[in-house]
């Protein structure tokens, strides 16, 4: 008696065992349909991505800021700006958190806004 019983629990086991294996299986044969299916938002999104330095243009122009008021308001030169906004280099750490608060956003969604 004790033999069967024993038998039968082991044949419990490998079933849950099985089951949990059938389920993983199913778990990432749908992760992975899912993320071919997101290949062409994907592509759209890095085509549509901006530099930092249009990012920093959009956000000067959409507040009505010329190079040289920017420049002027957090202390540096107006070709800094036009660096920056050209690509030619970047802003510095202070800087950029100048540059959000004089566009009042914060500077994680400027950078979120840019390829990576």
């Amino acid at each position: 008696m004790k033999f069967g019983l024993l038998q039968y629990s082991n044949t419990i086991v490998f079933l849950i065992i099985l089951i949990v294996v059938i389920y993983l299986f199913y778990l990432i044969i749908k992760a992975l349909r899912k993320y071919t299916k997101s290949e062409p938002v994907r592509k759209e999104k890095v085509a549509n991505a901006k530099s930092l330095g249009e990012v920093l243009k959009q956000h000067r122009v959409d507040c009505k800021m010329t190079q040289e008021f920017v420049a002027e308001t957090i202390g540096v030169s107006r070709q800094a700006v036009s660096k920056w906004e050209s690509g030619a280099s970047d802003p510095s750490t202070t800087n950029l958190m100048a540059l959000a608060k004089l566009f009042d956003v914060e500077a994680e969604d400027l950078l979120k806004e840019t390829k990576s």
